[in-house]
């Protein structure tokens, strides 16, 4: 078995945080617990590690051109310091991965990829490279934080002169001093909260982290695992490759239509796509609400009457909600609200209904 990798931040909280393995990387679960880190975030702020994700740099005169052929989303909109939810897709239209895209300069874009599809990301990425375009794989030498939460503006405001209430959602802004350490602050997130992720030098990671702990002492703010940022996502319908997209599932049965834009050209996957934009996909994404005891866990099949319509893509009990929900991906006829189903778990059929989603929204101010 190969070794697990570790992140610039392993040796600060190796002897703090519950470790397990996660897509090739030793990670931290959990330190104080899922349910205390995940209450955190809703409440006052939460900090990650997620050093583990990838990021490849695009430049030059075609770099725009090779990213508008890949992803399904229209970057040609994008502003200097402005990001992009976007997917990658096969030609069958399944998906290769989902990503963000920062545009930091004319002909300088930013990828941000899924730990887990790194190497294969950057492999399709360079074998559909054509005209005058760099593709450098930069994740080794980039390490990511996000502060996440309420609070997560006031916290940061305080290593910083920068305004960080100019950053509007899903805009960046480069080289911000950060009490010494300078990195790329973008208001994005993976939460369902407000929040931001930063990006820096490795060697400079683990200074910020113990800097942003410090700053936010006093209003609770506290390290938080990979499981509450799993639980926060799950919530707010955010999509986790491996669960809600993979493969064989493509953009618009996750729900992800908003970020396909057949219109703007030819993309990869885009006939398939365009197609089921216009007839509705055969599958669709929908939330249930548990009916009978039980927790619907991911891969768990999903039953109307004798039929099997799909399967769970991920599920637990709400620690927002205090109930036992999940995602399904199930046939398009059984995704009506109010649907009554059936989910077989540990091989008994537990009844459960189609509820709307996200299972969280945050109230704007």
């Amino acid at each position: 078995m190969a070794e697990l990798k570790q992140t610039p931040l392993y040796p600060v909280y190796k002897d703090e945080a519950k470790l397990v393995p996660f897509a090739g990387w030793e990670m931290p679960v959990q330190f104080s617990g899922i349910k205390v880190e995940h209450e955190a975030v809703r409440t006052r702020a939460g900090l990650f590690d997620v050093s583990h994700m990838g990021e490849a740099e695009i430049t030059g005169p075609d770099a725009l051109a090779l990213i508008q052929k890949l992803t399904t989303n229209d970057a040609s909109k994008l502003e200097v310091g402005q990001a992009q939810y976007t997917l990658m897709c096969y030609p069958d239209g399944g998906t290769v991965d989902d990503l963000l895209v920062y545009k930091k300069a004319e002909d300088v874009y930013l990828l941000v990829l899924n730990a887990a599809n790194i190497d294969k990301d950057v492999e399709w990425i360079e074998k559909h490279a054509a005209g005058e375009v760099t593709v450098r794989n930069v994740s080794d030498e980039t390490a990511q934080l996000a502060l996440q939460g309420p609070l997560a503006e006031q916290v940061l405001q305080r290593l910083t002169e920068t305004d960080l209430s100019a950053i509007k959602p899903f805009r960046f802004l480069q080289d911000v001093d950060l009490d010494g350490v300078r990195g790329m602050v973008s208001r994005t997130g993976y939460t369902g909260e407000d929040g931001f992720e930063i990006y820096l030098p490795a060697e400079q990671a683990a200074d910020l982290w113990k800097k942003i702990l410090a700053a936010g002492k006093e209003e609770g703010v506290i390290p938080c695992g990979l499981g509450a940022r799993d639980t926060l996502r799950f919530e707010a319908r955010l999509a986790l490759y491996g669960n809600e997209l993979s493969a064989s599932v493509t953009p618009l049965e996750a729900g992800l239509g908003f970020a396909v834009k057949p219109e703007k050209g030819e993309f990869i996957g885009r006939d398939v796509l365009a197609r089921q934009k216009e007839e509705g996909a055969p599958r669709k994404l929908v939330g249930l609400e548990m009916i009978g005891r039980g927790i619907p866990r991911s891969r768990y099949p999903v039953f109307a009457g004798e039929e099997e319509i799909g399967e769970v893509t991920s599920g637990t009990q709400s620690p927002t909600l205090k109930k036992n929900v999940g995602l399904a991906l199930v046939k398009r006829e059984f995704s009506e609200i109010g649907t009554q189903v059936e989910v077989g778990i540990r091989g008994k059929r537990v009844a459960a209904q189609v509820v709307k989603t996200p299972f969280y929204k945050r109230s704007k101010k």
